[in-house]
């Protein structure tokens, strides 16, 4: 299921949704596609939702196995768990 509002979000545990199998979510230092990538996120990571206050369409996440890693990512490819 794929949503375009971070509002949506019942719950602070999501995964990457809708990237398939061979593309990458690019985490990014900031909101937006100006901000360098910290990393691309294949299909299935699991985040932690911090703030999707920031910009329309944007979420401030960190890697469920690796919380000290935060930046952001489209809203668009989380889903709630």
């Amino acid at each position: 299921m794929l949503v375009s509002s971070c509002g949506k979000f019942t719950t602070e545990h999501t995964s990457v949704v809708g990237t398939g199998p061979d593309e990458l979510l690019k985490l990014r230092a900031g909101p937006g596609l100006g901000f360098r990538v910290v990393l691309g996120l294949p299909e299935g990571t699991m985040l932690n939702r911090l703030d999707c206050g920031t910009e329309i369409g944007w979420c401030r996440v960190s890697l469920g196995a690796a919380p000290q890693i935060t930046g952001y990512v489209s809203a668009d490819y989380l889903s709630a768990h």
